[in-house]
């Protein structure tokens, strides 16, 4: 690990001050992804500001009956709420779904939606990476691509973006809420936070430099049965092959969002209009355009599948 400078900041005009004032410097959190690739060199911030004193760790109800989730929650914490699971149950199982409890204790909301590829190529820096070093190439195009992308990829990118409780938000709508160093606010809709990989993978949100992440905001509830289904190649500390995850209303209709197949969350609100017709009906609407490996075909009749067993759990 690369040596660095330290600091915790009390305000959130401060961290952006702080991010101004040195262009190599990273916000930390509960760092359960930032310390691991510090380790490793695939960051090297020269300084990190401590956000934990910024207050953001509280759920709160907002006006028209939905939850502000500050960005300092604790996975853990998110998912035990009653709140949570009793309006939002999509978003605690997709929780509970990842990582360990350790790290749940630790791992805050916006770092969740924060974290980078678990793409094994990514993580060798004697392999070229687009994401890692910007021109270098994609050592996985060619490669082992089992746990790759299928679908949303490009010539210089095939990796997926591992987060769980991302594909929960991005079924419920969610909007990300953003602090930027000139004092303005923005919303961010779920759906235009994490790009997909183009020219430049290694820009991985819409995120500008020194905006920070102050909350996420859920809508009103939906009702409906929530379900969160994850297929891996072991029972735990794994990252999705492929998951579900859909909210699935008394008449058949609802939305659905997937995991383990693109750069970023995937959802196609026009496939949602075939979930009274059944998952392959779904799944061809989701999955138009895919172009997978000979090693991660099978993804595509495994999100069909996945899909028909959620809806037919849905039915009870």
């Amino acid at each position: 690990m690369k040596s660095f400078t330290y600091e915790k900041v009390s305000s959130p005009a401060a961290a952006a001050s702080a991010v101004v004032s040195n262009s190599n410097a990273k916000f930390i959190a509960g760092g359960t992804n930032l310390l691991d690739l510090m380790k490793l060199e695939i960051e090297t911030p020269s300084h990190l500001i401590d956000v934990n004193g910024l207050g953001f760790d509280k759920i709160e109800p907002t006006s028209d009956g939905g939850l502000r989730i500050g960005a300092l929650v604790r996975n853990t914490a998110l998912a035990a709420d009653a709140r949570i699971r009793r309006d939002y149950g999509l978003l605690s199982r997709a929780l509970l779904a990842g990582a360990s409890g350790q790290l749940r204790n630790k791992a805050t909301t916006a770092g969740n939606l924060l974290q980078r590829t678990r793409c094994p190529y990514f993580y060798d820096t004697n392999q070229p990476c687009n994401k890692r070093n910007p021109g270098s190439g994609c050592a996985a195009i060619g490669g082992v691509t089992r746990q790759h992308a299928v679908i949303g990829a490009s010539d210089a990118c095939i990796a997926t973006h591992p987060s769980d409780m991302a594909i929960a938000m991005r079924a419920l709508d969610a909007t990300v809420q953003t602090a930027r160093p000139d004092g303005s606010i923005r919303d961010i809709p779920i759906a235009d936070l994490h790009r997909l990989p183009g020219d430049t993978p290694h820009i991985e949100t819409t995120l500008t430099s020194g905006e920070l992440i102050t909350s996420v905001t859920l809508p009103k509830p939906v009702g409906g049965t929530h379900i969160y289904r994850k297929v891996r190649d072991r029972a735990s500390y794994a990252f999705a092959l492929v998951s579900v995850g859909a909210i699935v209303q008394r008449d058949g209709t609802g939305r659905v969002a997937v995991g383990g197949i693109a750069h970023k969350p995937w959802r196609v609100e026009a496939a949602e209009a075939e979930m009274p017709h059944g998952a392959k009906a779904v799944a061809a609407h989701l999955l138009e355009g895919a172009s997978p490996t000979k090693e991660n075909a099978f993804k595509l009749s495994l999100v069909e599948r996945t899909l028909g067993a959620v809806l037919t759990e849905a039915k009870g």
